[in-house]
């Protein structure tokens, strides 16, 4: 996986019913765009993720 700053990092929901996570990449941790990556959610949070197999980065356009 790889990502910069500014990339969408949305986390799908594992369970019927549970809405997909979205946060913005504000600091990407790992050399050469690896993880792990601080993220910043809509709520405001901000978490340090290592994401995984239900994780994908999306670039903007």
């Amino acid at each position: 996986m790889h990502a910069i700053v500014g990339d969408r990092l949305v986390q799908h929901g594992r369970v019927v019913g549970q809405v997909d996570r979205v946060g913005e990449i504000i600091e990407v941790l790992g050399p050469r765009g690896d993880p792990p990556y601080r993220v910043r959610f809509a709520d405001g949070h901000e978490h340090l993720c290592s994401p995984g197999p239900d994780t994908e980065v999306r670039h903007p356009d």
